[in-house]
């Protein structure tokens, strides 16, 4: 017999299911205000992107080639600011004012301040990145601040490690930091695995459902997304989101496919 607490999380989980329609966000790494190719997380060796989707690598262009696709929302990785506290504000806001996209950015923001700014300029949704998040209280600020339809916390992660920017991030085990997010009011989640990104691997399953059966929120995954096959698996799951920028720019998750499935 089911106990009391696994009879909720399947009952969640059904319900989930019936709501969800999986969301696919492309996603534009920013380095040296250039659109680039990311590859597990070895930000040194990463490259201008090249794609079949089109020849330019400026930023703004690669966005608006996704909208005229049919996308609806982009996933901007701003690396100048996560690496080097330097968010590309101005080019941020032309992408905000040059498409009708709903951005989601992670700038690597750390202070409110910061944070306004990027909503001002037009962003949608602010990501708060484990890798640079200074402490646990600025999450709950944040909510506080903005709500938790603006802010979305991202589990980055390398392999089975938190990356974190305070030492209790690094030491804790991922699905208990993702329990504290919880409990601070966080209701929108990402899981990102910086060492699957970009390599065609597929993505960590078993972790995803690990989370999706532990924790209530909505949960957007990225890093190794291989093919169309791992959008219906995630979609099956269910994910709310999935991001993605190597197959789409190399074909092998085909836009076709994508249309077929009413998922662009």
């Amino acid at each position: 017999m089911k106990t009391t607490e696994q009879v909720f999380l399947l009952v969640t989980k059904y319900c989930r299911a019936e709501e969800n329609v999986l969301k696919v966000i492309p996603v534009v790494d920013i380095l040296n205000a250039t659109a680039v190719h990311a590859v597990r997380g070895r930000r040194e060796e990463y490259k201008p992107i090249r794609s079949i989707l089109l020849s330019s690598n400026n930023p703004r262009e690669v966005a608006k080639v996704f909208e005229n696709i049919g996308f609806k929302e982009l996933y901007l990785a701003d690396l100048d600011a996560i690496t080097k506290g330097r968010p590309n504000f101005s080019l941020l806001k032309d992408i905000a004012e040059e498409t009708d996209l709903e951005l989601m950015v992670d700038a690597g923001v750390n202070e409110l301040e910061v944070a306004e700014k990027l909503l001002d300029i037009g962003i949608h949704k602010v990501i708060i990145g484990t890798e640079t998040l200074s402490n646990l209280d600025f999450v709950a600020k944040s909510i506080a601040s903005f709500g938790s339809q603006n802010i979305v916390v991202s589990l980055d992660l390398m392999g089975k490690k938190v990356i974190s920017g305070f030492e209790l991030g690094r030491r804790r085990e991922p699905l208990s930091l993702l329990h504290e997010f919880q409990r601070l009011g966080v209701s929108q989640i990402v899981i990102l695995d910086l060492a699957r990104v970009g390599s065609g691997e597929g993505l960590n399953l078993p972790f995803v459902r690990d989370v999706l059966e532990n924790v209530e929120a909505k949960i957007f995954v990225g890093g190794g997304v291989r093919d169309f096959e791992d959008l219906k698996r995630l979609r099956d799951l269910p994910v709310f989101g999935v991001l993605i920028a190597s197959a789409l720019h190399s074909g092998k998750i085909s836009l076709t496919e994508l249309k077929r499935a009413e998922l662009i």
